[in-house]
């Protein structure tokens, strides 16, 4: 491989284990992580080596644990940070800016832990892809299938949007809808893993990799902002993972020497009230709750029982961030501020992340002087039945320009 790595190490008990299909340790079930050379990374990266690779994730191989030579690669990453003005200026901020990952390939982040993970899945021999998936990674796990040419299987909770079906199933995909909520769904696909060592599950046997391509949102707002760190970040809270590696990614940059100095990065949290068990963890002082069942529109987002929940909250806790939890009519409100101020439509985990920033500035918490990242993780394209019949036409009018005026006057001059 390009990077320096030194296996997979617990996260709990510390015993390293090799680079190998491994997701929780045999000693003490802990999750695990990818180990790093850093130093071996820091001889060898620096600006002009990140500048002139491609523009995607693979540009930061040297911190990723695949070979970028033949990676699963449809192009994601590399997505823009746009400053966000006129939204700032609604929630009384300053300097605002949105990760705009509605622009990856499929349409989502997953595009990121997905090329990484199949990368690495061919190189240890796999043919068959398979995920559990709230909609996102189903649709970036059967693409990437697809252009590696290899048999895949997604495991979805049956009340997903239909949109998020219907783009898994054109790749090709064999969609199996499971009546159930998606902790049901990953707990039968674990049992799956068991039973058929030779599927690369890329959020199961393959998670330690798969994770790692969330780093990548963090070394690119850092390389968008000129080699900066923000102060804060907001990141939607669905397993932890991403909230966790985006954290982990800042840290990294630091350690290779790619930023000056060791400021910690503010990180903040986003989860839809009827799923929020991170959310109140921290507001308990206490630790994640047994697994909550999910009554939310954010069916990205609606996972009971997050299996990095423990360490998004301690990155949480120890960047002196927070979480905060929108009900469903914010969660909706939040995806038309967006669209209305910067013209971005996110799905609806974007709008549990505009809605928990408004929620965040009000408190205080996310503050008028902080450089903000808001990560848009998703489109809006997925997910517009949750507007139900509330958009549509503003009116329908007979072809002639004087029916035109007549409802222009209408508006101008309502009765």
């Amino acid at each position: 491989m390009t990077s320096p790595t030194n296996g997979l190490r617990c996260r709990e008990c510390g015993r390293l284990f090799g680079s190998k299909a491994l997701y929780v340790c045999e000693w003490c079930f802990g999750p695990l992580e990818v180990v790093y050379d850093y130093d071996a990374v820091a001889r060898r990266v620096d600006h002009a080596r990140i500048a002139g690779g491609p523009p995607s994730i693979w540009r930061y191989a040297d911190l990723l644990p695949a070979d970028p030579v033949g990676a699963v690669d449809l192009g994601a990453g590399y997505t823009p940070l746009i400053r966000a003005d006129r939204l700032a200026a609604e929630l009384g901020l300053g300097e605002l800016w949105l990760k705009d990952d509605t622009r990856n390939p499929t349409g989502s982040f997953k595009d990121r832990v997905t090329s990484v993970a199949l990368t690495r899945a061919r190189e240890l021999g796999f043919k068959v892809a398979a995920c559990a998936s709230t909609g996102n990674l189903a649709n970036s796990v059967a693409a990437h299938a697809a252009r590696a040419g290899m048999e895949c299987y997604v495991f979805v909770p049956a009340d997903l949007e239909r949109t998020k079906i219907t783009t898994t199933a054109v790749f090709g995909a064999r969609v199996v809808a499971i009546d159930g909520v998606y902790d049901e769904v990953n707990r039968l696909c674990a049992e799956i893993a068991d039973e058929r060592d030779d599927w690369a599950f890329v959020n199961i046997n393959l998670r330690a990799y798969y994770a790692e391509g969330s780093k990548t949102v963090a070394f690119e707002v850092a390389e968008q902002l000129g080699w900066e760190l923000p102060d804060h970040v907001v990141v939607p809270i669905a397993s932890g993972s991403l909230l966790t590696k985006i954290d982990k990614g800042f840290s990294e940059l630091g350690l290779v020497g790619l930023v000056e100095g060791d400021r910690r990065v503010r990180i903040s949290g986003a989860q839809a009230a009827g799923c929020a068990p991170v959310a109140k963890a921290l507001a308990a002082g206490a630790e994640v709750p047994t697994p909550v069942r999910p009554d939310t529109i954010a069916k990205s987002l609606a996972i009971g029982s997050p299996a990095d929940g423990e360490a998004a909250l301690r990155a949480v806790r120890s960047s002196s961030g927070s979480i905060a939890a929108a009900t469903d009519a914010e969660i909706i409100d939040g995806i038309r501020l967006l669209a209305r101020t910067e013209g971005i439509f996110a799905e609806t985990a974007g709008g549990v992340t505009i809605a928990c920033l408004a929620i965040l500035a009000r408190e205080g918490v996310v503050r008028r002087d902080e450089r903000v990242v808001a990560c848009i993780t998703g489109t809006g394209l997925k997910t517009v039945e949750a507007f139900g019949d509330t958009l549509g036409a503003s009116a329908v009018i007979k072809p002639s320009f004087d029916a035109f005026t007549e409802l222009e006057e209408s508006w101008r001059n309502p009765k």
